[in-house]
């Protein structure tokens, strides 16, 4: 088992990330290389920059790679506001995944509580 397994805020980005895969297999088929490839994209950056980030020796690098996450997580936000706006996901599903992005919280608390463990 690599570390980063390990960390509660990896195994909730890893959630989300199959949860996008699963919606925006349903975007239309032009939306297949933009908007649905650019979400998958971004989220599969939130959750790859956590384990890149374990992999590094020092704290500064490790924390660098948590503090770029957020934003990548940001950006497919925006992107979910953009398929709402679109009417390519109903207002519930928009509603539980934006709920579910609300992780930057655990981020917070990631980087304060793995600090000390380095």
């Amino acid at each position: 088992m690599y570390g980063f397994e390990r960390f509660e805020v990896w195994q909730k980005v890893r959630n989300f990330v199959k949860e996008i895969y699963e919606i925006t297999k349903a975007y239309l088929e032009e939306e297949k290389f933009g908007l649905a490839q650019h979400t998958r994209k971004s989220a599969v950056s939130t959750l790859s920059s956590i384990a890149e980030g374990s992999s590094r020796f020092s704290k500064t690098d490790f924390m660098r790679y948590i503090q770029i996450s957020p934003g990548s997580l940001y950006e497919t936000v925006t992107q979910l506001f953009i398929a709402l706006d679109n009417e390519f996901l109903t207002k519930q599903t928009f509603d539980k995944l934006y709920s579910e992005s609300e992780l930057p919280k655990c981020f917070v608390i990631f980087q304060n509580h793995n600090l000390n463990k380095l």
